[in-house]
């Protein structure tokens, strides 16, 4: 998975209300499956008392991991719009949540996917979507005399990067995936082998 992405900017949340039903949506970027069922769980204590939390994820993985739940409304009315809206939207590595507290008057399946699907529509406005690159990082650990040459590479592949002074000179680097192989094969030339490089 080295190619780009689609996912949201940072956390976003909306509220609206549906004859009575107050909706809340939260949606947020997620590294993994851990992060997104970790959302999940955040949002459920949070609304501990609110009557249904309806999550649903997609994260990049090979396949793609995707998730919903219906959270004890009626089959088919919450957890599938609130997915088709993340997969609408091309969205990867994004987690959403729709709180729902009842209000009193049944909304009917086709109501409820609606209100859902717009819950998780609004939180993913309010957070923004962004494009990516999935990223990787080593270490590069070099000679004084080296440091010069390993830095100037780094700086003009426009990387980012953060050197440690030691006795020896250290560059924890972070770089987009694909382009990751070909920076190696540059410090391991423009040092004649003597850089070691630890992947994380």
């Amino acid at each position: 998975m080295t190619d780009s992405y689609r996912t949201l900017a940072g956390r976003g949340e909306a509220a609206f209300e549906i004859q009575g039903s107050e909706f809340i949506g939260h949606a947020a970027p997620v590294p993994d499956v851990a992060a997104a069922e970790d959302f999940v769980a955040e949002i459920g204590e949070a609304y501990a008392d609110a009557t249904h939390n309806v999550p649903a994820y997609r994260v990049r993985a090979d396949p793609l991991a995707e998730w919903s739940s219906d959270a004890d409304e009626p089959s088919g009315s919450a957890g599938k719009p609130a997915l088709n809206v993340l997969q609408g939207e091309e969205l990867e590595n994004v987690v959403a949540v729709v709180t729902r507290y009842y209000g009193g008057t049944n909304l009917g399946v086709g109501g409820l996917a609606r209100s859902y699907a717009r819950g998780v529509k609004l939180a993913v406005e309010d957070a923004g979507i962004v494009e990516r690159r999935p990223h990787e990082s080593f270490s590069i650990t070099v000679a004084y005399d080296d440091s010069g040459t390993v830095r100037g590479l780094l700086e003009s592949a426009a990387v980012e990067f953060d050197a440690d002074y030691e006795a020896e000179v250290s560059f924890d680097v972070r770089v987009p995936v694909a382009d990751a192989p070909e920076l190696r094969d540059r410090i391991m030339s423009a040092t004649s082998g003597r850089a070691t490089i630890d992947r994380d």
